[in-house]
């Protein structure tokens, strides 16, 4: 998560580099990525695999569909001990019609907010890769500083608890009145998916793209019909639907420290 405030990428940063087919499944429950069930959303869809995440960007919305990573403790921790260094960029494998750019949210008074949060990341290039623009929505500051980051600091901590999670993260674009900054597209909500393999149970946070947004808690099914997305195709509905208790979250709305996203 970050503010809207324009960051220059490093200079002289490589692109990223792509990773195996392999590798990708790596971040799925079963190797089985999610499965897009609503045809509005299929088209200009791109799979960009990163070392700890996996992105399904649209072309359309210029945001990513969905974000997945296996969080692991270890990887937890590592990220604890790391600083933060900000490196928007725009992605280098997406089509310049298809991406978004850093002058899509400079002005826009919406922060640059992160699916896979950086705050996950357990090295340097990895926390590189989630400032990736194929990576973010636009974003309410409030939300992204405030509820959202308390969500991303439970799930964390779940993490370490639980030892491995599943997590989706993504975007929803609701209704008609939909709009724009620069190319990209605003979601209306956002939703965060943690499945535990240790107590073979998940739910998700679902939550309004809003400065006065509440942590609403629902079933894996009840998302996946909302947004039109197959989330997690490797379980049954039955098992989809055995619920995870996922913690309270304190909304400390006056508190105006950054996260660590």
């Amino acid at each position: 998560m970050q503010s809207s405030r324009p960051d220059a990428p490093v200079a002289g940063a490589p692109a990223a580099a792509p990773r195996s087919a392999e590798a990708c499944a790596g971040h799925y429950l079963d190797g089985r990525a999610p499965q897009i069930r609503n045809p509005r959303l299929a088209p200009a869809t791109k799979e960009l695999c990163f070392n700890v995440f996996t992105v399904m960007h649209s072309g359309v919305t210029r945001t990513p569909l969905w974000s997945a990573e296996h969080l692991e403790a270890h990887e937890v921790e590592s990220a604890q001990q790391l600083t933060r260094e900000n490196s928007f960029h725009a992605e280098s494998r997406l089509p310049a019609s298809q991406r978004a750019e850093l002058a899509d949210y400079s002005h826009s008074g919406l922060d640059r907010g992160h699916m896979a949060p950086n705050g996950d990341m357990p090295d340097r290039d990895s926390q590189r890769d989630s400032f990736s623009l194929a990576n973010i929505v636009p974003q309410d500051g409030e939300n992204n500083r405030h509820l959202w980051a308390g969500i991303e600091g439970v799930v964390r901590k779940m993490a370490k608890t639980e030892g491995d999670l599943y997590v989706v993260t993504g975007p929803a674009f609701l209704g008609s009145d939909l709009r724009k900054i620069g190319n990209v597209l605003v979601p209306t909500h956002l939703y965060k998916l943690v499945y535990s393999p240790r107590q073979k149970a998940g739910a998700a946070w679902f939550v309004e793209n809003t400065a006065d947004a509440k942590a609403n808690v629902i079933p894996i099914p009840e998302l996946e019909r909302i947004i039109g997305i197959d989330l997690l195709p490797a379980l049954s509905e039955e098992e989809k639907g055995r619920m995870l208790k996922l913690p309270n979250i304190r909304q400390k709305n006056g508190d105006r420290r950054k996260s660590n996203d």
